[in-house]
């Protein structure tokens, strides 16, 4: 069961970020395939997905945020992930504003990535 989890998480952190990736290009070349209607649903699914494995998974290693120092580190990596990507592709009022929060945005996830491999929470890891 754990690996078919791990498995299901980590294909979906795949396509989150191509997902992201992406749309973020679009963003900046203001591509009309923005604002069709399954690129606005089919990235909700994949990260609904995405955190139903990642809940599960806590479950199932036994390891939980706020005792696992490098589970919260990657909760709140997820947060600023999420308020930064909202930025980028719907709330920044400029290109530039857009644009930063996107890099950002693959920062941050990078960060949560990176986190997730070595289990080592320490903000100069790069």
């Amino acid at each position: 069961m754990y690996l078919t989890l791990k498995s299901i998480h980590i294909f979906c952190v795949l396509l989150t970020f191509l997902s992201f990736f992406i749309r973020g290009i679009w963003m900046i070349q203001n591509h009309p395939r923005l604002q069709q209607r399954w690129v606005k649903i089919v990235p909700h699914l994949i990260d609904s997905v995405l955190l139903l494995s990642g809940i599960s998974l806590v479950f199932t290693i036994h390891q939980y945020p706020f005792i696992n120092h490098w589970l919260t580190a990657k909760l709140l990596a997820l947060l600023l992930y999420i308020i930064l990507g909202s930025i980028a592709l719907k709330r920044g009022k400029t290109k530039t504003i857009r644009l930063t929060a996107w890099i950002s945005a693959l920062g941050a996830f990078l960060y949560m990535v990176t986190v997730a491999i070595t289990r080592v929470v320490n903000p100069l890891i790069w």
